[in-house]
């Protein structure tokens, strides 16, 4: 049984910090122009207030107040197939996620020609899934160590400023209050040849408050042609609430907080009027997930106290997208995109972390009400590769499954300016 408590705590650790990790998942997602177009030139269009979500300077291009508010529907499906260990075989899940609804709003108020400020809410980071049905067969032991259910969610309260320096040259500043909250289980039965026994590994239902801030500039060459770059930084969040994972499993721990570091952004974003009617964009956004390097749990009440549940091995991610933009007449502007997103888990995997590399397919539409007023729809197809995970469970040894994660994304937003 010692040995047997000792493992078991090898895995808790695991389970633990890679349910933590599947926080990092990036969103895409922050208006419904940007999804029409895969996020190409996202940081420097500045076609409605959206563009403060990625880079403050490019308010100094606004000449009237103006305000954007929609919701994404992300359409989330993960499949988890042929789960089994050795001989044994646990089936699959046609959809280990949930759908989310995810809203955003924007305001953005010129002061002069020099000075602009605005206000945004949106989300950067957000995941959920559920792998716990595939603990249902109680007539074998199941890596329950591996298996489970988590949520996340955040929140980015940013107010920035923005300067013109001349014609050409912008640069803005603003300030990320990000609220995050989760939840993650991992519990279920073992068969140790006297009976099943119950077993909770990991509780956790936290949340937390966090700064964080980004600069940005944009450079205008003339009226038709200009580039932004951005740079978030992102803090590391401090969460409390109920968290208790299961160190020696016959002394379930309370803690105090969990800290889980935040990956930064740096994104450079161009946009190029080619025509009258015809204009080119594109992004290539790099985010720091090196910086991702462990999740650690302080305050403890029992023997452990304080640990860094697990060190990392994640890399540094990129998303490349471009796209064009076409207006068909008064009334109605379309837009299309492609953009490569970038896997981030390196040689350490998981189950309950469905990562590969990305395609983005995108379009959308804007119908001008007026001179003031327009509404924006957006779609994009995001389709994962189909990879094959193998993880060590120390209840039921090495375990083999294919996870394929794809989603669709559907962006509706209203535009006005006074």
């Amino acid at each position: 049984m010692t040995k047997f408590n000792k493992t078991l705590l090898a895995a808790a650790i695991t389970l633990a910090s890679t349910q933590t990790f599947a926080a990092g998942f990036q969103l895409n997602s922050q208006s419904a122009t940007g999804l029409g177009r895969a996020m190409a030139g996202d940081a420097v269009i500045a076609d409605n207030a959206s563009v403060l979500a990625r880079n403050p300077a490019a308010m100094a291009l606004f000449d009237s107040t103006t305000v954007s508010v929609g919701a994404t529907y992300a359409d989330v499906k993960v499949e988890v197939t042929d789960v089994q260990y050795g001989d044994t075989h646990l089936g699959s899940l046609d959809n280990a996620a949930s759908g989310k609804f995810i809203p955003n709003g924007y305001f953005i108020m010129p002061v002069n020609d020099k000075f602009a400020f605005g206000f945004g809410a949106f989300s950067n980071y957000g995941t959920g899934t559920d792998l716990s049905p595939l603990n249902a067969n109680q007539d074998v032991n199941t890596p329950i160590d591996l298996l489970g259910n988590t949520e996340v969610t955040t929140v980015n309260l940013n107010a920035s400023v923005s300067y013109r320096i001349n014609d050409a040259l912008s640069l803005g500043a603003g300030i990320d209050i990000i609220r995050g909250s989760g939840k993650l289980t991992r519990n279920g039965e073992v068969n140790l040849g006297q009976g099943a026994m119950p077993i909770n590994l990991v509780d956790v239902d936290a949340d937390g408050y966090a700064f964080g801030g980004i600069l940005g500039l944009t450079y205008e060459f003339n009226d038709d042609n200009r580039i932004g770059l951005s740079y978030r930084f992102s803090p590391t969040m401090k969460a409390s609430g109920d968290i208790m994972y299961n160190p020696l499993l016959v002394a379930p721990e309370n803690f105090d907080e969990i800290e889980i570091p935040m990956a930064d952004i740096a994104q450079l974003a161009g946009y190029h009027k080619l025509t009258d009617k015809f204009a080119i964009h594109y992004t290539a956004q790099w985010t720091q997930w090196s910086a991702f390097d462990k999740i650690s749990v302080t305050g403890g009440d029992g023997l452990v106290g304080e640990a860094a549940i697990k060190q990392y091995n994640w890399k540094d991610s990129w998303f490349l997208s471009v796209g064009g933009t076409y207006e068909l007449s008064d009334n109605w502007t379309l837009r299309a995109g492609i953009a490569s997103d970038q896997g981030v888990v390196g040689e350490i995997s998981s189950l309950s972390i469905p990562d590969s590399d990305r395609m983005w397919y995108s379009v959308g539409a804007s119908y001008h009400i007026n001179d003031k007023s327009s509404i924006d729809l957006g779609y994009t197809l995001v389709k994962g590769e189909k990879v094959h995970v193998i993880e060590t469970s120390a209840l039921v040894g090495q375990t083999s499954a294919y996870t394929e994660s794809g989603a669709n994304y559907f962006g509706l937003q209203y535009s006005h300016s006074f």
